[in-house]
């Protein structure tokens, strides 16, 4: 495609380009748009602009909209002999619409069919500069007068298109990213055409618009979720055990999992999108749901089966948790195996990468669970847990002397 002359492509895949058009108006997923009122300077600035983003890494099917110069025949009517003659502009222009374009003036009917009779110049005065200007005028108080007596006719050059946005004209920039991350890719670019930006003359202005703003809101908005979402996770464990420092070691298998998670990202060759991070947030709560099951076994251990503060007690703990963990690792994970191996399919551009987080955080969080759990609860622990047990067992006798102070009972 690139060896036709006047052919532009560029190469996404259906939903991102439905999204990125619905987003910015613009069908890539990075589009910058100038505006201002002279086309040249518009086009010269794009083109400047374009060279800069041509050497940020990442950058793939960069273009510049459109717009070139091409012949055009120009009428441009002198109003001063216009209102000499009585006549007005637009008097003018229905001459020159009907001689140039066209008017439907009736319909002739053949049989069944019906055909538009119009009536203009033929093609050979149409194009004959001459003809256009003895082009007769009928002129409102009688007689007529040539076309050339009231305007200025002359061959010229004009844009094939003018698009215009905001009340102002436009020019856009676009590109894909491929290979880095977006927002990383447009604040280097924007970097590159700072100067490009401030040389532009006063009245003209550039806005960045595309999947990357739509991007940064959405990270925002997931933080706030995510902060919100944790600090709701951190209160249901300390109702659950009552003790901040259980709680922290629950929540500490948030980073086991992220370790595998980053690296599962970068060893697929993917960047960090919304997608992704929804998968970050999914892997939070299976990752801690495994945390909790160790840690109220070695609780259990030690109220209810004689167990002692000892390492024996933590090495028998993760032996006998080993399967559950490993069961619900595995139905989680093995579940996302045919998304996680769906790279490129049309369809597929969110799941993927939510499958990839979610199954690269469980391999980290499910092995570094019987290695980091137990040493971090042996260090920082032991006396949190002594606590728990404890206060537990405190309100049971209180309970059972309650009952049997209780008549009634």
């Amino acid at each position: 495609m690139a060896e036709i002359p006047g052919i532009v492509t560029t190469v996404e895949q259906p939903l991102a380009h439905l999204i990125s058009h619905m987003i910015s108006g613009v069908k890539a997923q990075v589009g910058i748009k100038i505006y201002g009122e002279d086309l040249t300077i518009l086009r010269n600035k794009a083109k400047e602009m374009a060279a800069k983003m041509g050497s940020v890494k990442g950058v793939t099917d960069l273009m510049v909209e459109p717009q070139v110069e091409i012949p055009q025949l120009q009428i441009r009517l002198n109003r001063d002999k216009l209102e000499q003659y009585g006549i007005t502009p637009v008097y003018v222009n229905d001459y020159i619409e009907t001689a140039m374009n066209g008017q439907v003036v009736s319909q002739i009917l053949i049989g069944q069919r019906t055909f538009d009779l119009l009536i203009r110049m033929d093609e050979d005065y149409r194009e004959n500069l001459e003809a256009l200007r003895r082009l007769s005028i009928d002129l409102p108080t009688g007689g007529r007068t040539p076309l050339a007596s009231v305007a200025e006719i002359r061959k010229s050059s004009g844009p094939n298109t003018i698009n215009r946005e905001k009340v102002q004209k436009r020019i856009v920039v676009q590109c894909n990213v491929s290979g880095r991350g977006l927002v990383d890719v447009v604040k280097e670019i924007q970097e590159k055409q700072a100067p490009v930006r401030a040389s532009l003359p006063p009245g003209y202005f550039v806005e960045y618009s595309g999947q990357f703003e739509s991007q940064q809101k959405a990270s925002r908005v997931i933080a706030i979720l995510f902060a919100i979402s944790m600090l709701g996770v951190f209160m249901v464990l300390y109702t659950m055990f009552r003790s901040v420092n259980f709680s922290l070691q629950v929540m500490a298998a948030l980073p086991m999992a992220f370790i595998g998670s980053v690296a599962a990202l970068f060893i697929t060759g993917q960047t960090l999108t919304i997608a992704a991070m929804v998968g970050f947030i999914s892997l939070g709560g299976i990752a801690s749901r495994n945390g909790i099951l160790l840690l109220n076994h070695y609780l259990h251990l030690v109220k209810y089966e004689g167990e002692t503060w000892s390492k024996e007690m933590i090495v028998r703990a993760g032996q006998e948790r080993l399967a559950p963990v490993l069961m619900t690792a595995l139905t989680s994970g093995i579940g996302l195996v045919p998304l996680a191996m769906s790279a490129g399919e049309p369809g597929k551009e969110i799941l993927y990468p939510v499958a990839t987080v979610i199954i690269g955080g469980l391999l980290t969080s499910t092995i570094l669970e019987f290695f980091i759990r137990p040493a971090l609860f042996w260090t920082i622990g032991l006396p949190a847990g002594k606590r728990i047990v404890q206060l537990s067992s405190s309100e049971v006798d209180l309970v059972e002397e309650h009952e049997e102070g209780n008549p009634a009972s």
